[in-house]
């Protein structure tokens, strides 16, 4: 891959891997100083998943027959010395295919049967269920093995119209859109629904992940292909024939798929190499790649620098050979630059965010935690110089004294099994709403609505009203968690000023994050819920199919939102059960060393010289944990400083109003 992208992606990488040990570094000086606890720990683990599951997702589309599977070797595969990927003329490869890296797992090519289509489970749900796949181990130092295996993608199988009906691969609907057929009226399918391809290439390491979708009618019989991973990929890179420029069938996966999120869409004019002509100037097939360039983003309402014409097969080849000329010729290093321009101050601006919002919090945990041992201290010793050249009646006094305020501060307990019990009463009503089962409830609702309409024509609008009802159990839920603020609020108050805890509430929980993902979804789904899917839907296993997947990406939204609501109201209530036990621990210590004092009066000032210096101890610890917090955070900022000024470099559009289609590109249909 050209420098500018790979060692972007590397340095992304090594950003990350930064930030990952700094945060170890981070959790080993709270742990070995006792330190994280509860809350404290959770935001931690939180953090640490963020930063090593990360992925950043490349959709590669394309109609059969423009290159894509050549464009996807010359990128990730040249250095087997060979193609990979099938890349041969005509339909290769047959059904979706994820080309990532687990590093818990070997080398292998994950399979599923078209067949788990009747089932009516969605990828999502089959993505844990091992068994429903078939594994091939890759070899990944045996080139030829490794090509070999891979040509299982481009398998398929001779069905009945029916058979093909039932697996959504056949709809009488769009004749034109169907697959082939034999002499006997037998129908070719994919032999497999999906793969996934464990490959431990250098920028897979680091977290890219490349999905290969083949075909408008692959697209369209895949619901969870067109509303969840298409549309959630960071970047799609649309691939079209310079020789053919932007077909019917090119023009309706952009329209019905990709137009929608333009800013996000890199197109490609491959297979510039057919241009050339013995016949022609250079300048004039320069003149005819241009003219496709600008024909290309015209029609497809973009700007001409998101669209780049390259040589897949040359790009190949000059790699395979070594040859800078030749890769240069190919223009491959202008697409990836641009990727890389794009794509990566993207992800470490949300990692940046992350990692900035997560410290702040755990540092809030930790300078509470260690100004509630302080302030305990603080009192023991005023409490001590307070002995100095008392006698012994003096003590037993203060030994009365502290067993007084000990039983005083036990008083406290009934408040606070009242506030728990009222506070867990409302969290549990709160959760309600946010559970799978709610989410599963609204969706047959939605579901039944559809079901009264003609051949589901209500799809649509049905849709809208389940997103309505489900923006509403967030806003509830908000509300609800206002509600729960207000009561720990008061309960915090009394207990501060009667028992004196030093409770805070800290900052609320912001939902706009759980709406947005809410918000991308419907987008996303209303965008397909038009005629075409209506009929679709009408069809009971394909109906099936969709409400699995639509109530799997539901769910994680709610569960997201459920769970970030639990960490909060634990992080806030924890407070209680760490300043309960500290305040116990600190009327134990202050009459254990009364008791002492009674016995060896020349204890008195090693005591007060040892509590002041604990209290050192636990500044200094304050300082260093706040160092550590601020030093990741400023790792994290300036690495995005410097993203961006490379970002400037390269004159990029990121976003771009649209063209409005006119009558040349609707005479350019009829062509079609």
């Amino acid at each position: 891959m050209t420098p500018s992208f790979a060692n972007s992606l590397d340095a992304l990488g090594g950003w990350r891997a930064a930030l990952g040990e700094r945060v170890d570094a981070f959790a080993k000086f709270l742990a070995e100083h006792d330190l994280a606890q509860g809350p404290a720990n959770e935001h931690l683990a939180a953090l640490r998943e963020r930063l090593g599951n990360e992925k950043l997702v490349v959709a590669f589309v394309a109609e059969f027959s423009r290159g894509k599977s050549e464009l996807i070797n010359a990128i990730f595969f040249a250095d087997t010395g060979r193609r990979i990927l099938p890349a041969t003329p005509g339909r290769t490869t047959m059904c979706p295919v994820e080309l990532g890296w687990r590093g818990d797992e070997p080398a292998s090519l994950m399979l599923l049967p078209i067949e788990t289509r009747l089932e009516g489970l969605a990828l999502g749900e089959l993505r844990a269920q091992p068994r429903a796949w078939r594994r091939l181990d890759l070899d990944v130092d045996d080139a030829e093995q490794l090509a070999r295996s891979l040509v299982e993608v481009t398998r398929t199988e001779w069905v009945s119209e029916a058979q093909a009906r039932a697996l959504g691969l056949w709809d009488d609907a769009h004749p034109d859109d169907n697959p082939p057929r034999d002499d006997s009226g037998k129908v070719e399918v994919p032999a497999w629904r999906h793969a996934l391809i464990n490959y431990p290439h250098p920028l897979l390491r680091q977290g890219l992940v490349v999905l290969d979708t083949p075909g408008l009618n692959a697209i369209g019989a895949e619901p969870e292909l067109t509303l969840s991973l298409l549309p959630s990929a960071h970047a799609t890179v649309f691939i079209l024939g310079a020789d053919t420029g932007v077909t019917k069938s090119d023009l309706a996966i952009w329209r019905d798929h990709l137009g929608a999120h333009a800013p996000t869409r890199f197109v490609v004019l491959n297979k510039i190499d057919t241009l050339e002509d013995p016949l022609a100037t250079v300048e004039q097939v320069e003149a005819q790649i241009v003219s496709q360039q600008r024909e290309t983003a015209r029609t497809l309402g973009i700007a001409t620098q998101r669209v780049f014409p390259i040589s897949a097969r040359k790009a190949l080849a000059a790699r395979i050979a070594g040859d800078e000329m030749g890769l240069n010729e190919s223009r491959l290093p202008i697409l990836e630059a641009a990727l890389g321009a794009q794509l990566l101050p993207q992800r470490r601006q949300v990692l940046e965010q992350v990692v900035q919002e997560g410290s702040l919090q755990i540092e809030n945990l930790v300078v509470r935690h260690i100004g509630d041992s302080r302030r305990q201290l603080a009192e023991q010793t005023l409490e001590l110089r307070g002995l100095r050249g008392k006698n012994n009646a003096k003590v037993r006094l203060m030994i009365k004294r502290v067993d007084a305020e000990t039983v005083e501060f036990e008083e406290c307990t009934t408040l606070l099994q009242a506030m728990r019990s009222v506070h867990a009463r409302m969290l549990k009503d709160m959760l309600v709403d946010l559970s799978s089962d709610r989410v599963r409830d609204e969706v047959a609702e939605m579901q039944a609505s559809m079901g009264v309409s003609i051949l589901h024509l209500g799809a649509k609008k049905a849709f809208v009203v389940l997103c309505e009802r489900l923006r509403a159990l967030l806003a509830s839920a908000q509300r609800r968690n206002g509600e729960i603020r207000e009561m720990l609020g008061a309960s915090f108050a009394r207990l501060n000023a009667e028992f004196g805890f030093s409770l805070t509430l800290g900052k609320p929980l912001e939902f706009e994050r759980f709406t947005s993902e809410l918000q991308l979804i419907e987008s996303n789904y209303v965008q397909y819920l038009g005629l075409t899917l209506a009929l679709r839907l009408a069809q009971p296993k394909f109906m099936e199919q969709f409400r699995r997947m639509l109530i799997s990406k539901l769910r994680v939204v709610f569960e997201n939102a459920s769970s970030e609501l639990e960490l909060w109201n634990k992080a806030v209530s924890a407070q209680v059960d760490s300043q309960l036990r500290e305040r116990r621990k600190a009327f134990k210590r202050r009459r254990e060393t009364l008791e002492k004092i009674q016995m060896v009066a020349g204890e008195l000032e090693a005591r007060i010289d040892e509590i002041e210096t604990q209290d050192q101890r636990l500044l200094q610890l304050q300082t260093r944990s706040s160092e550590l917090a601020e030093a990741l955070r400023e790792h994290a900022f300036a690495a995005s400083l410097a993203t961006d000024a490379s970002m400037a470099m390269l004159d990029i559009p990121l976003f771009e109003d649209a063209v409005p289609v006119g009558e040349d590109e609707a005479a350019m249909q009829r062509q079609a």
